[in-house]
C-alpha cells in the first residue's frame, strides 16, 4: 500500500475531531491519525466494511481471523482487525472510535477469557450509533450457564433483543454465524 494520503470526507474529519475534542494532540499525533485514515482506503473502496473485534490470544485469534477471512470473501466487502491498522497510539479508545465511526459494521466475537474485548463491548452499547451497527458472535459453553458474568450477559441481552446476537460452539458454527451477518 502506498503512503499516499487520500482525501478524507468532512463528515469523517468532524467525527474524528469530536472524538478528540478537549484532548490536546500534537502535530505528530495528527499525522498518525491522517496516516491511519489513509490505511483505511479499502473501507471507502468497498460497499461494506467490517471492523472485527475479539480476543487476540493464540487460539481465539485464529477464530477471529477465520471470521475476517469469511467476511472479506464477500463481494465489495472489506473486513479487518484493530491490529491491522498500524500506528502507535497513546489512546487506543481514540483509535477505536475513529475507526468505528467510518465502518459499516462492528463485529464482536465473544469468548470467555481475560483478553476478551470488554472495553469495546461497553463502547458498542454506549452510543446509539455504534450499537445500531454492531453484531456479536457469542460463544456458548456446554458446561457453563453464565461463563461471561452478569455485566456481559446484560450486553448480550441487548443484542439478542435486536436480533444481532449469533450463538456458536464450534468453528463450523462460527463460520455459519459469520455467513448470517449482513
Amino acid at each position: 500500500m502506498s503512503d499516499e494520503v487520500l482525501p478524507v470526507s468532512e463528515e469523517i474529519l468532524t467525527s474524528a475531531k469530536d472524538q478528540l475534542d478537549e484532548e490536546e494532540i500534537t502535530l505528530a499525533d495528527n499525522e498518525d491519525i491522517l496516516h491511519t485514515l489513509s490505511e483505511l482506503t479499502p473501507v471507502y473502496e468497498n460497499d461494506r466494511s467490517y471492523f472485527v473485534l475479539g480476543n487476540y490470544d493464540r487460539e481465539p485469534i485464529r477464530r477471529l481471523n477465520l471470521v475476517v477471512d469469511r467476511l472479506t470473501r464477500r463481494q465489495n466487502a472489506y473486513a479487518f482487525r484493530m491490529v491491522d491498522i498500524r500506528g502507535e497510539w497513546d489512546n487506543s479508545i481514540q483509535k477505536f472510535c475513529l475507526i468505528a465511526d467510518i465502518v459499516t459494521y462492528l463485529i464482536g466475537i465473544a469468548e470467555k477469557g481475560a483478553s476478551d474485548f470488554l472495553v469495546e463491548q461497553g463502547l458498542l452499547v454506549g452510543t446509539t450509533e455504534y450499537f445500531s451497527k454492531s453484531h456479536v458472535l457469542k460463544r456458548e459453553y456446554e458446561d457453563e450457564e453464565h461463563p461471561f458474568g452478569w455485566m456481559q450477559d446484560g450486553v448480550f441481552e441487548l443484542f439478542d433483543q435486536e436480533g444481532r446476537l449469533y450463538r456458536w460452539q464450534t468453528e463450523e458454527k462460527l463460520v455459519e454465524a459469520a455467513e448470517n451477518l449482513p
